[in-house]
C-alpha cells in the first residue's frame, strides 16, 4: 500500500511502489474503491497502482497545482514514463460513484504537463515525476459550486419522484436559469464558460458548461449520465459541441439543454440517436462497441412519463 504524504500546501506527493511486470496484477482490495486493469507492457508498473490512481484523482478533485509521484526502480524507465502517466490520469478520470468525479473532472481541466527526474542509488533508479494540471476552476470556486448544487437539489424536492420527474426537474432548472455565453464563446482563454461555476454563479456558459452542470445535477439526484462531445451540424455549418446522455428505465437518451435553451424549444430532450445522428455526430470514443454496450441507447424517443414510442 502507498505511503501518501503531503509535500506542501496544495501539493500532492504520492509514493508509488514499483514492481516487476509479473506482479502487476495484484488485488484491488487494498483499501481503494476501484480496481483498474493497467497495461502490462511498460518497463515499470506499480503494485499499488489502484492507490496511485485514487490519489491522483483526489489531487485533481482538490485542484492541486502539482502532483508528485516518487518511486524506485531497478531499471531505466524513461521511455515509458509519459505513456504510463497518461494511462494513470485516464483511469483517474473514469466514472465513479461521486458526482464530483468522472466527467465532472474530465471536462473541467485543460490538460497537464509532466516532468520527471531521477537519481542513481547504486544499481537502482529513484524517480520523481511531477504533474502540473491546468484547471478551469479554483478550489474556492468549486466550494461555491458545491454549496449552490446542494441548495438546488434541496429546492428541486426530488424525494419520492420518478426518474423522469428528476430528469425533467434538472433539465428545466438549467433551461430556465442559464443563458448562452455569446460574449466569451470564441475566447480560448476564458475557461469559466466551460464550467458548472460559470453556469451556476455567472448564469451563463457555453455547451460544455451546460453539459457539466446537467451531469453534476443529474448525478446528485441519482440519475446516471455522461457527457458526449462531437460535432454539431446546423445547415452548412459544423461546430464542436457537447451534450448529455441520461439513463431512464434502463436505456439512455440524448439531452441537449444548450440548443433548447438557446433556441427556446424543447426539441432535444430525451431523444434517440435516430433523431440526433444527423445533427450531433459523436467523437469516435463515444461510438465504440464497448461504450455503446455500457451505455445502450434507446431506439425510440421518450415521449412522457409512461410511454416510449
Amino acid at each position: 500500500m502507498a505511503d501518501i504524504k503531503s509535500e506542501a500546501i496544495n501539493t500532492k506527493r504520492i509514493l508509488a511502489v514499483a514492481g516487476a511486470l509479473f506482479i502487476l496484477a495484484v488485488s484491488g482490495c487494498n483499501g481503494t474503491r476501484y480496481h483498474y486493469d493497467v497495461r502490462h507492457d511498460f518497463s515499470i508498473s506499480f503494485v499499488n497502482s489502484d492507490k496511485v490512481i485514487e490519489e491522483i484523482r483526489d489531487a485533481f478533485s482538490a485542484r492541486s497545482p502539482k502532483i508528485t509521484i516518487c518511486y524506485e526502480s531497478g531499471s531505466d524507465n524513461m521511455d515509458d514514463i509519459y505513456p504510463m502517466i497518461d494511462e494513470l490520469v485516464m483511469f483517474a478520470m473514469s466514472e465513479t460513484d461521486d458526482p464530483r468525479e468522472g466527467d465532472y473532472l474530465y471536462h473541467q481541466y485543460g490538460g497537464y504537463r509532466t516532468e520527471y527526474s531521477y537519481e542513481k542509488n547504486g544499481d537502482r533508479f529513484v524517480y520523481t515525476i511531477d504533474i502540473f494540471p491546468e484547471y478551469f476552476t479554483t478550489p474556492e470556486q468549486e466550494k461555491l459550486v458545491d454549496e449552490k448544487v446542494s441548495d438546488i437539489v434541496t429546492a428541486l424536492d426530488i424525494d419520492g419522484k420518478s426518474e423522469y420527474e428528476r430528469i425533467s426537474a434538472v433539465y428545466n432548472y438549467v433551461y430556465e436559469n442559464v443563458k448562452y455565453d455569446k460574449v466569451h464563446k470564441k475566447n480560448p482563454y476564458y475557461h469559466l464558460k466551460s464550467t458548472a461555476y460559470g453556469a451556476l454563479v455567472n448564469g451563463c456558459a457555453c455547451c460544455q458548461g451546460y453539459s457539466v452542470l446537467v451531469y453534476r445535477l443529474l448525478r446528485e439526484v441519482g440519475i446516471n449520465s455522461r457527457i458526449i462531445t462531437g460535432n454539431a451540424v446546423f445547415g452548412n455549418e459544423t461546430e464542436y459541441h457537447a451534450w448529455n446522455i441520461v439513463e431512464l428505465a434502463g436505456a439512455y437518451y440524448n439531452v441537449d439543454v444548450t440548443w433548447d435553451s438557446h433556441r427556446g424549444t424543447h426539441d432535444h430532450f430525451l431523444k434517440s440517436d435516430e433523431d440526433f445522428s444527423e445533427t450531433h455526430i459523436r467523437d469516435e470514443k463515444y461510438s465504440t462497441a464497448d461504450f455503446c454496450e455500457k451505455y445502450p441507447m434507446s431506439q425510440k424517443n421518450y415521449i412522457n412519463q409512461g410511454d416510449i414510442l
